[in-house]
């Protein structure tokens, strides 16, 4: 099992880049998100965050424990579900979705209230929640962006 874990959590081993891993993992999420976007499924967009959360919490568990660390930094399949969060169901252009990336990883970084606090759930789910509480401030943001500055988002 640990394998699979160490496979998904760093999501194909990019979480092993020797700099910013977290950035990387981020990049691959506004990938994904690209890709889901072609599908046309909105409803897809909302399966693969609760699909991948739910598979983050797990493989994250299971590598860190494995790694000794419970937060390892290879690990960054909480970065993917972040990034899509941040933009879930958000109408953006090249624009909005570089905002959407920058704004991610400001809040990943600075871990605003409660984010921090998250992060200190045992676990899988600390290393999980915190970047989905970077993603709903990510969400709120660009929401707030898209009705004000529309024209810069599509």
């Amino acid at each position: 099992m640990v394998p699979l874990a160490r496979f998904l959590s760093t999501v194909g081993y990019i979480g092993f880049a020797p700099i910013a891993p977290g950035t990387w993992g981020s990049a691959a999420g506004l990938l994904l998100l690209v890709a889901l976007r072609w599908t046309g499924s909105a409803s897809l967009e909302l399966a693969a965050v609760v699909v991948l959360l739910a598979v983050g919490i797990w493989s994250a568990d299971v590598t860190g424990r494995a790694m000794g660390d419970e937060d390892p930094g290879p690990v960054v399949i909480d970065e993917v579900v972040g990034m899509l969060i941040t933009l879930l169901w958000i109408p953006v252009g090249l624009t909005g979705a570089l905002l959407g990336f920058l704004l991610f990883r400001i809040f990943d970084i600075v871990k605003p209230f409660p984010a921090r606090q998250c992060e200190q759930l045992p676990g899988g789910w600390g290393v999980m929640l915190d970047d989905v509480m970077a993603g709903v401030y990510g969400q709120l943001v660009m929401r707030a962006a898209v009705a004000f500055l529309p024209a810069w988002f599509s």
